[in-house]
């Protein structure tokens, strides 16, 4: 349910600019706030977790997630929504990239596979939430969603963070997929100093840029779009598109996770970059042409959750790929970073969109950088990694 402070957030949007007549640029800040603090701080959250364990800190995690939206129910101003956003993007922090740093230990010889369930997790929480929030945002009022459900988060992580246990050191040597190259173990200061790691993390800004706008636009553009009142009929049921809409999406951002991981193990990570990357630049030109009809709305929305969603599994791997897992959780959390500088482009295309008054430049945008991902990735990162794999003293000297 944590995910709720990232996924559910599109929900709220609409009800807080029509309650507080707030620009939706301005509340779309609060995002940008929460997924910054949470990338940037994961490095020394990570290096807490890879010195203490995971139970303490997913604990302050917990307690961090409920304060954030009971928080957002009291906020008055948008000073006060923007502090929110710093406690929950602590939590974020403190909680999923804990249980990711974790299982890239507990599961080293099935990194993909471990990520991809640990992410699944994440994505489905929302999945499953996303209606009984949304229709209690309608009945009752967005503050009382966000009281309600921060205090049911923040219990549940608590109560649940209890039974982690910090991984044990594996002994067993670890036979690779022919087409996964390994780097050597290495610090975070040693981390940041190699050309793999930085490519790796524009390839992450460019993927990264298209799925963190339509995570906190959503909403928006089903407004935009003529979308946010319509309802659709599906198997002799009407549902409203937006709710079904962010239903569905966050189905589709969880279900893709371990699968793509688990292929990952087997093909190799740039592999399935270049495939899912592609088709995350064709699903995002759907949204584009088709977007005003409620199908395709829901069909190309789907979709581009459904191909962007792995990003969150295949970065991790691929990062203790790279740099080893001593240091899994506190590299992982450099490399995570990335989302963090990503979700600037959200407020900015708040803006665009306001001074041009269409979507078309932003989606397009996003469907040319997801494609250049995919063929970074594939054509120039693997070589790289190869020659890293070759020469790996020269990773580790200062």
């Amino acid at each position: 349910m944590l995910a709720n402070l990232q996924y559910g957030w599109t929900l709220f949007v609409n009800p807080m600019h029509d309650a507080n007549h707030w620009n939706r640029a301005a509340i779309q800040v609060a995002f940008t706030i929460l997924i910054f603090v949470n990338t940037w701080l994961a490095p020394f959250e990570g290096w807490l977790v890879d010195r203490y364990g995971p139970r303490p800190v997913v604990a302050v995690g917990g307690v961090f997630a409920a304060l954030s939206w009971v928080l957002n129910s009291r906020a008055q101003s948008l000073p006060e929504l923007y502090t929110a956003a710093i406690v929950g993007g602590l939590a974020l922090g403190c909680v999923f990239g804990t249980c990711m740093g974790t299982a890239l230990k507990w599961f080293p010889d099935k990194r993909g596979l471990a990520a991809g369930m640990i992410a699944a997790g994440y994505g489905l929480g929302a999945a499953l939430t996303a209606v009984p929030l949304a229709a209690m945002i309608r009945q009752d009022g967005y503050r009382h969603a966000f009281f309600f459900f921060g205090l049911l988060q923040g219990i549940s992580i608590l109560l649940l963070g209890i039974l982690l246990v910090k991984p044990v050191a594996h002994t067993k040597k670890i036979a690779p997929c022919s087409a996964i190259y390994h780097g050597p173990e290495l610090k975070p200061t040693q981390t940041i100093r190699t050309k793999v790691f930085w490519l790796t993390y524009a390839i992450y800004l460019l993927i990264a840029f298209g799925g963190m706008v339509l995570t906190a636009q959503v909403g928006p553009i089903a407004r935009d779009f003529g979308m946010e009142n319509r309802t659709i009929a599906i198997l002799g049921t009407s549902a409203p598109v937006l709710t079904l809409a962010v239903s569905l999406d966050n189905f589709a951002n969880g279900i893709t996770r371990p699968f793509a991981g688990l292929l990952s193990d087997v093909l190799g990570r740039e592999n399935m970059m270049l495939v899912m990357f592609s088709l995350e630049a064709g699903a995002l030109l759907g949204l584009f042409l088709l977007g005003r009809n409620p199908y395709g709305f829901l069909a190309f929305a789907a979709l581009i959750f459904l191909f962007w969603g792995e990003i969150f599994v295949i970065f991790p791997a691929i990062c203790g790929d790279s740099f080893g897992i001593r240091n899994a959780a506190a590299n992982n959390g450099l490399l995570y970073t990335a989302k963090g500088v990503s979700a600037l482009a959200v407020p900015v295309a708040s803006l665009l969109v306001a001074a041009t008054g269409t979507w078309s430049s932003t989606l397009l945008a996003a469907s040319f950088c997801s494609l250049l991902a995919g063929l970074l990735a594939r054509f120039v990162l693997v070589p790289m990694r190869r020659n890293t794999q070759a020469a790996p003293a020269s990773i580790s000297s200062p």
